[in-house]
């Protein structure tokens, strides 16, 4: 079996819908998907959008190979040979724009757009989801860490518990991607050269006959790079003071220790006293480095109690995203070819949060010339210029549209860029630190209001007069 083909990391009805578009002939009718979210995760201010890599090397791979149509015969519905031989022949042939990884994003924007015939946009849907909203859930929730510990070094500690293996990487690679400078996982590090960083384990100490024995041990072993963990048996009277000597007799060798850890107890109490014994023995270069179940709001709360934490090992609660499990990205059609034109089309639902905004969009940051701060995010029709003139805009309350101000003396950045044109790819892939420094520069857009842990101001976005009068003339139409 194949697990790196991915072809089928779908939903069985988007092949379903696939067959049925074939069957009725449908299959080459044009259509515009767009992909957002419509709440932002953990009561955040924003999110930080991730996953785009992933997304453009599953589309640059789909092969509906010999193992995967095999598969297909053998399914309930019968596939009709035919069908299954155009599948065989399967290419992206669309265009594909996106945001950038690391951008900041709020909810109800277009991150993605997808305009394709429905047969391949189809296809795309549940993969592109899938790592979207992985993705952009940790990078966020990364995020939030790194607001609390803004000087701090920050490891990502999570594999052991994260959602199986890809989870465990590419959630290390969101976490980087949002401020965290290391992780322990080596195949991360290997795959994305995100810096590796790791101690040791209670159980180096525990196979020595003695704690001293272990620390010495090890600092032989390591000697550039000792962080010892001081918890396995008394953390004050025995795991601390055996750090100390052998700190010590690293200095008498040439060398310096790296750090001490703490895994239980209570983090404040233990790392003041820490702190304290390693000044008096005249070791204030030794850092210490905490775990234990960490997330921004422990991080926060012992902050304000004093602790003395130097650098942060985060796991189960941010590659988990344990307070908020999912991000709720959607794939919505915004538009579909009917007599040769692309006709907008909408989704109408019984709650009012979840009725799509249709048409093919394009979305922009709008941005205060005199300031350099964001005033809001802009979504219009494809094919409005207004916005790109500079021409004065009317921002209005989408659930109350007579609150309103106008806005001039402003510059937009174009949030979507295109990423396949014509089933080629043209955007070129940035490293992995060009991508941590854009979102650097994301952050610097927007006031401390729009970013702060507790109770965030709320960052508008806002609808064009065209588009939004383009979605009130569907649902009154539907409506009647």
């Amino acid at each position: 079996m194949n697990y790196e083909n991915l072809t089928l990391h779908t939903d069985k009805y988007q092949i379903n819908m696939m067959y049925a578009h074939w069957i009725h002939g449908t299959l080459n009718q044009k259509a515009v998907f767009e992909i957002f979210f419509r709440k932002l995760p953990f009561g955040n201010g924003f999110a930080v959008f991730a996953g785009l890599e992933r997304i453009v090397e599953y589309v640059k791979s789909l092969n509906f190979d010999d193992e995967v149509i095999r598969y297909l015969k053998e399914q309930e519905e019968q596939y009709d040979p035919a069908f299954l031989e155009k599948l065989r022949q399967f290419r992206f042939t669309g265009t594909i724009s996106s945001v950038t990884e690391g951008t900041v994003v709020f909810p109800n924007e277009p991150l993605i757009r997808v305009e394709a015939t429905i047969f391949e946009a189809q296809l795309l849907e549940t993969a592109m989801l899938n790592f979207m909203n992985f993705q952009t859930l940790i990078a966020t929730k990364a995020a939030r860490i790194r607001q609390v510990a803004p000087d701090d070094v920050l490891m990502e500690f999570g594999t052991r518990r994260a959602q199986e293996a890809d989870a465990a990487i590419w959630g290390a690679r969101a976490a980087y991607i949002a401020g965290f400078d290391a992780t322990s996982n080596m195949r991360a590090g290997m795959l994305f050269g995100i810096p590796s960083k790791g101690t040791h384990a209670h159980a180096w100490v525990q196979a020595h006959d003695s704690e001293e024995e272990a620390f010495e041990r090890y600092a032989s072993a390591l000697p550039d790079q000792v962080t010892l963990l001081v918890d396995t048996y008394d953390t004050l009277r025995s795991g601390v003071p055996n750090a100390i000597k052998i700190a010590k007799e690293m200095e008498r060798q040439g060398k310096k220790m790296g750090g001490i850890r703490l895994d239980s107890g209570d983090l404040a109490y233990l790392s003041k006293t820490a702190r304290m014994m390693l000044d008096d023995a005249g070791l204030p270069y030794v850092v210490i480095v905490a775990s234990n179940d960490l997330d921004e709001n422990i991080i926060f709360n012992l902050k304000a109690q004093g602790a003395k934490i130097d650098s942060w090992g985060v796991g189960t609660q941010l590659i988990t995203a344990a307070d908020q499990p999912a991000l709720g990205g959607v794939y919505k059609l915004v538009a579909r070819e009917k007599d040769g034109e692309l006709e907008p089309v909408i989704k109408i639902s019984g709650n009012p949060e979840k009725v799509s905004t249709p048409g093919k969009k394009e979305a922009y940051r709008i941005i205060n010339k005199e300031t350099g701060k964001a005033i809001a995010d802009y979504v219009t029709l494809s094919g409005e210029t207004d916005v790109l003139q500079g021409e004065k805009l009317k921002l209005f309350d989408k659930v109350h549209p007579y609150i309103y101000r106008y806005v001039e003396n402003y510059k937009t950045e174009p949030l979507l860029t295109p990423i396949f044109v014509d089933g080629e790819q043209v955007y070129e892939l940035p490293s992995l630190d060009k991508i941590r420094k854009h979102h650097q520069e994301q952050l610097t857009l927007f006031w401390p209001e729009y970013l702060r842990k507790l109770n965030p101001a709320e960052f508008s976005v806002h609808l064009s007069p065209k588009a939004y009068e383009l979605k009130m003339d569907l649902i009154h139409k539907h409506k009647s």
